[in-house]
């Protein structure tokens, strides 16, 4: 069975033997950037509940706001075609958050939910290793350069 690609206007979508993996990702992805993005705009407008959250577990107002603002740029990244640099930061700066959140609401004494933050890192676990080619760095390390113009109609601008 060949396997074709179908192009869109970001690169290759789908491939006919990747579709379970395609799913995986976007399930996944999908879990890990509807939590944060629904915890920065409660972090943000200042809801009372996240607020509580906050004091209950000894934390600063201050990091709310910090955490409502990281939180919402690391969705976006992830959810944004390319960019692997960022999408590097952004799964590494979800996983330190989710540990420490994991600790804290223990700490809170928190039983149940202290397990929130695991499953969380679980599924960005499935999202890293799922992550198409063109969401990752290259193997070799080589990063996205821009073309450089073959004209030399600039050249003499300077």
């Amino acid at each position: 069975m060949s396997s074709t690609v179908a192009e869109s206007a970001f690169g290759p979508a789908v491939r006919e033997g990747n579709v379970s993996r395609t799913v995986a990702y976007w399930g996944a992805t999908g879990l890990v950037t509807i939590v944060p993005l629904l915890a920065s705009f409660a972090y943000l407008t200042t809801s009372p509940e996240a607020v509580e959250n906050f004091r209950h577990v000894g934390y600063p107002q201050q990091l709310r706001v910090l955490l409502g603002v990281a939180k919402l740029a690391g969705a976006i990244v992830l959810l944004l075609p390319r960019l692997p640099v960022l999408k590097e930061w952004a799964y590494a700066g979800f996983t330190f958050m989710w540990i420490a959140a994991t600790v804290a609401h223990y700490l809170a004494g928190d039983k149940p939910l202290f397990l929130l933050p695991v499953v969380l890192i679980g599924a960005l676990a499935v999202s890293y290793v799922t992550r198409s080619s063109n969401r990752r760095i290259s193997a070799d390390g080589a990063r996205w350069q821009p073309e450089r113009l073959e004209s030399d109609v600039f050249r003499d601008a300077f």
